[in-house]
């Protein structure tokens, strides 16, 4: 997306540690060049990235899962997410395996809404949100350190509960909006 125009805005890599190692995340700690030429650091974290999707079921409604999520010390509500397996998955085999996995359900008809980079100041993550259609309903069989409760809503309600603040995870309030957007151009095509 840069341009010619924005070539006073790059930093250059001068250095780069590797700080943490950690299953999920592995951190790093780089000393760039500024475009001024002046030196500093940039803290970041490497993520493989995650696909998520939203559910619709005949009825128009959508499924959501609850977990809890510790660094917020809470149960949220999300679409069903997970991340990819390895660097070269297609993030469409990553959300198939996530509906399956977190809700039972497989589907016949998925369509690509957006790829989002959740936290551009501090990550390189990367999450391909996803709709599904023409669900078949199967059996949960979550990750063995995974405890999620599938519910299932109109979106109406999920677009109240995103301006009511019970929904805040940003993926899911991206696929939420995204999809709403979607449904009612297809409405009014």
């Amino acid at each position: 997306m840069a341009d010619n125009d924005d070539k006073n805005l790059v930093e250059k890599k001068i250095s780069s540690a590797n700080v943490f190692d950690g299953v999920l995340l592995h951190v790093f700690k780089d000393e760039i060049e500024l475009p001024n030429g002046h030196k500093a650091i940039r803290e970041w974290i490497k993520h493989p990235g995650a696909s998520a999707v939203i559910p619709i079921l005949p009825n128009g409604q959508i499924i959501l899962v609850k977990q809890y999520r510790y660094p917020v010390a809470q149960v949220t509500l999300e679409v069903p997410a997970g991340k990819l397996d390895k660097p070269d998955e297609d993030p469409l085999e990553c959300a198939k395996r996530e509906l399956s996995e977190e809700t039972g359900y497989t589907a016949k008809k998925f369509w690509k809404l957006i790829t989002i980079a959740t936290t551009v100041g501090f990550s390189n993550e990367l999450i391909h949100l996803y709709a599904a259609q023409d669900l078949i309903s199967g059996k949960q069989h979550p990750d063995d350190d995974e405890f999620i409760n599938c519910v299932k809503i109109p979106l109406a309600d999920a677009v109240k509960f995103i301006e009511d603040g019970k929904i805040m995870d940003c993926k899911t309030i991206i696929s939420i909006l995204m999809l709403e957007k979607y449904l009612e151009m297809d409405k009014n095509a």
